[in-house]
């Protein structure tokens, strides 16, 4: 086994990469929903660690409430004591409201690109790239 690795899974890196992989089975879909695990600090080799969570904005409350309930599912999970405590972090959902868009194509480009549709013998490929040109912004 490579010494790095050796290294990592002494400090239970396992741990953080097996919480993440199966973060919506261990905790639900409720939580799992607008939360991730962000990173897992171990105390130790035989003491329990920090599991820090992301929570998306307006839902810490539910998530803080939430905090033993997952401390007790992941450590159920593991079958021992793995964490003992959570530590919690926001991050603001990222939308793609049409407002926020910019524009993709501008209106010569467009232009060009219908002028090079019209140059294509097949009806059904010409007509089926002009429809898509209308969805181009």
């Amino acid at each position: 086994m490579p010494k790095n690795l050796k290294k990592i899974l002494n400090k239970r890196g396992y741990v953080y990469s097996d919480i993440i992989n199966n973060w919506s089975y261990i905790v639900g879909s409720n939580i799992s929903n607008v939360s991730y695990p962000k990173s897992f600090k171990p105390n130790g080799k035989k003491s329990a660690g920090t599991l820090i969570i992301n929570v998306q904005r307006g839902n810490e409350v539910d998530i803080e409430y939430s905090k033993t309930q997952i401390i007790n599912k992941i450590n159920s999970y593991f079958g021992y004591k793995i964490i003992d405590k959570v530590r919690l972090e926001t991050f603001e959902m990222k939308t793609n409201s049409k407002k926020n868009r910019s524009s993709l194509v501008s209106g010569a480009s467009k232009n060009r690109y219908l002028k090079n549709i019209n140059n294509i013998n097949n009806e059904l490929i010409k007509n089926s790239l002009i429809n898509l040109t209308k969805y181009l912004k």
